[in-house]
């Protein structure tokens, strides 16, 4: 283990803020981390349908604000996405060459991920299974996908919305909450908050891309700020407490995205350049930088696998010919929490096959042929795992002096 760390950690290419990468990795795991915790599929007389422990249990709403880390995803995103498009320009390589590389890095995986229940889905239903355990299945795989449409939207537009500045798409938000829930205005207003809602974080990216978030005096701003502010929204203004939707509830902060859920963006987005610095530090160690590393590598193929690997967890334990606690039964207590928190490690196994499984769809044709190499045995002094560090992420920075931001990954 020491030795690969060492070797993934010798194949990071010098200009590589690895601190960047450790914000993409936790807000990564916080999404996965929070759908397993809150995400629970009820078997009742042969039906699944889904359920969350929040509805039952508020007390479980500070969870939310832990695990509801999209905006950190946006903020390392935007800045990401400025950085890439300013070296492609300085390189001479057109906005279309630029879109198409990065896009194609997360059309791949999606397709995947649709080809495959699209199969699974016409199975079932073959099967006997019914309409509405089908769908409550096929809702959890294709829930993540609208951030992905977000996401790929906003970077289309990074030459547009490069040097915007973040109060333009805040006051959209602020604007229509006004309009939805202070004058009455029609609901469908909410989903113009779809894409002025991220915009906000994504914009402060690349700002950040720019130099303009230099200075801990931001972070901490950012943070008090977005933190005061969501908690006069949640306290005096009406607002859910709970920062992802709950089954039931009135209002969901997060479908579509609400002024509080914004505002809370912020607040993560300043404790997120806070860590900074502590992150760059500790990640010096090549033991704590090669999971990181090799989170990176897999990151859309984690993001999309993870509610299937708990899915084929729960689908697997039916097999036992009774509800498992923290599995199929209601979440309704303390006894649910403690079991599903026991069922984290195996979603986390199930995951690692679906990563073994699918993760040559993020890599690409250097991945497939990094592999076929593997095969053949050849070049068999790096192990896979460091040689796609090398040669298909982190390897896109080989010299100074190619001016290509070794941080363009998603």
């Amino acid at each position: 283990m020491r030795e690969l760390a060492r070797r993934i950690a010798a194949a990071t290419p010098e200009g590589r803020d690895r601190g960047v990468d450790a914000l993409r990795a936790l807000a990564i795991l916080g999404v996965v981390l929070g759908h397993w915790l809150v995400t629970a599929l009820v078997t009742d007389s042969g039906a699944v349908h889904g359920a969350s422990p929040l509805r039952s249990m508020p007390q479980l709403t500070p969870v939310s604000w832990v695990f509801q880390t999209l905006a950190v995803f946006f903020l390392v995103g935007g800045r990401v996405a400025a950085r890439g498009h300013a070296s492609a320009r300085a390189r001479g390589e057109s906005y279309r060459r630029w879109l198409g590389a990065r896009t194609a890095r997360l059309s791949r995986p999606v397709a995947a991920v649709l080809v495959l229940w699209g199969v699974v889905a016409l199975a079932l239903l073959a099967s006997g299974a019914g309409v509405g355990t089908v769908a409550t299945l096929g809702t959890l795989v294709c829930s993540p996908l609208w951030f992905l449409l977000v996401f790929t939207a906003l970077t289309a537009a990074t030459p547009l919305v490069a040097r915007l500045h973040p109060l333009w798409p805040l006051a959209v938000v602020l604007h229509v909450d006004v309009f939805r829930f202070g004058l009455g205005g029609p609901e469908w207003l909410g989903w113009l908050n779809v894409p002025a809602g991220w915009l906000v974080p994504y914009c402060l990216g690349a700002a950040w891309a720019r130099g303009r978030l230099a200075g801990r005096s931001t972070g901490w701003a950012l943070l008090l700020g977005g933190g005061a502010a969501t908690a006069a929204l949640v306290g005096w203004a009406g607002y859910p407490a709970s920062m992802v939707g709950v089954p039931g509830a009135a209002i969901s902060n997060l479908n579509p995205p609400t002024l509080a859920v914004v505002t809370f963006g912020l607040a993560q987005c300043g404790a997120a350049l806070l860590l900074l610095g502590p992150l760059r530090r500790v990640l010096r160690r090549p033991l704590v930088w090669a999971p990181v590393a090799l989170l990176n590598l897999a990151a859309m193929t984690v993001f999309l696998w993870h509610q299937t690997a708990m899915m084929a967890v729960t689908a697997l334990g039916l097999l036992a010919g009774r509800p498992l606690p923290g599995l199929h039964t209601a979440p309704d207590g303390t006894a649910w929490v403690l079991a599903r928190l026991a069922w984290l490690p195996v979603f986390g196994l199930a995951l690692l096959v679906c990563l073994a499984a699918f993760r040559a769809y993020e890599q690409g044709r250097a991945g497939r042929r990094g592999h076929s190499r593997r095969a053949s045995g050849r070049r068999p002094a790096l192990p896979g795992a460091t040689r796609r560090v090398q040669g298909v992420s982190f390897g896109s920075c080989r010299s100074p002096r190619a001016r290509h931001d070794p941080n363009d990954t998603l």
